[in-house]
């Protein structure tokens, strides 16, 4: 199967608008282990735009060789909605004019009307068990609630991720190096993909708060196996990844596509594209607990001047 490009039409806001996803596939649905990436989902933080298209390049050479071996979606712009809001010449993408909402919290947990579609057939068999789940997870996908622009923007992105084995969602930070966020459950796959892309901080949680969209499609999974009990076996079958691509100024080809190679490979590793992807190169550093993270507030108002850089160490009592 070769590639496809779809459009996606969003519910209207207003009479004489509208807004579309464009999607772009690549593989056979069932063929192999499935990936799905988006990129702006904050639709401020653009070096994930950038990313995504040289993806793109290299999927589609991919594709035209019969390389994909598994299923792959790419939407390089997931936000339409917020990527055009302006204000007074400014971009606000983070959160929705309308409602205020943050674009990337409060996503749906989907766990309870799944487990009520599955309890009545789930088995001893693990993979059974998972096919079972990613079939109620796309049938409460499709029948989400639209009332407003967002829900149905929502409902088209749970759509095409919803049933996949991997999500990398593509943001960035104001100013940062290169981090990723995950679930401590897939801490192995975290670190081969920090590996791949050159990230050197990895952040862990069990919970991360917020409902933010990676843990929406990997945490159903663990939610499901609680509410199941023993004997009926649910693994974490869906690894999602937030991929904090430096900071919001960090839009250079150059590292996008260094960045969009890193992802390449992973995706070879993991069995999707066929092709050697050469030894895991040597990891940055060692992941560290979600909460073990703070932030630094200064004791008065004023010019910030920093006397760290980004990545050095700090010791207590320095000054940052």
């Amino acid at each position: 199967m070769g590639k496809t490009v779809d459009t996606i039409e969003l519910v209207s806001p207003s009479p004489g608008t509208t807004r579309q996803l464009k999607v772009h596939r690549y593989g056979k649905p069932g063929s192999g282990p499935k990936a799905y990436f988006q990129a702006a989902l904050h639709s401020d933080e653009y070096p994930g735009l950038l990313v995504a298209n040289h993806l793109i390049c290299l999927l589609d050479a991919a594709d035209a060789k019969g390389d994909i071996s598994g299923e792959i979606i790419v939407v390089p712009v997931a936000n339409p909605v917020g990527l055009g809001q302006q204000l007074l010449g400014q971009h606000v993408g983070r959160n929705e004019f309308a409602s205020g909402g943050n674009f990337n919290r409060s996503w749906p947990d989907m766990s309870d009307a799944v487990y009520r579609r599955v309890k009545d057939k789930l088995g001893s068999n693990e993979q059974e068990n998972v096919v079972l789940i990613r079939k109620a997870l796309a049938e409460e996908a499709t029948v989400m609630e639209v009332k407003t622009e967002l829900d149905g923007l929502r409902k088209a992105l749970f759509n095409l991720s919803v049933t996949a084995d991997m999500v990398f969602d593509l943001h960035c930070d104001n100013d940062a190096l290169m981090h990723l966020y995950s679930s401590a459950r897939h801490r192995d796959l975290a670190v081969e993909l920090s590996c791949d892309i050159a990230a050197p901080v990895i952040l862990l949680e069990m919970d991360p708060g917020g409902s933010p969209f990676d843990e929406a499609n990997s945490g159903v999974w663990w939610k499901v196996q609680e509410k199941a009990g023993e004997g009926y076996p649910v693994p974490a079958a869906c690894f999602a990844v937030t991929v904090e691509l430096r900071g919001r100024n960090d839009v250079y080809d150059e590292l996008a596509q260094k960045d969009a190679a890193g992802l390449f490979r992973f995706l070879q590793r993991r069995g999707v594209i066929a092709g050697d992807p050469g030894p895991l190169p040597e990891a940055f550093g060692e992941p560290s607990p979600l909460e073990g993270t703070d932030v630094i507030r200064a004791p008065a108002a004023g010019v910030l001047a920093y006397h760290k850089h980004l990545g050095e160490w700090v010791e207590a009592g320095e000054t940052v």
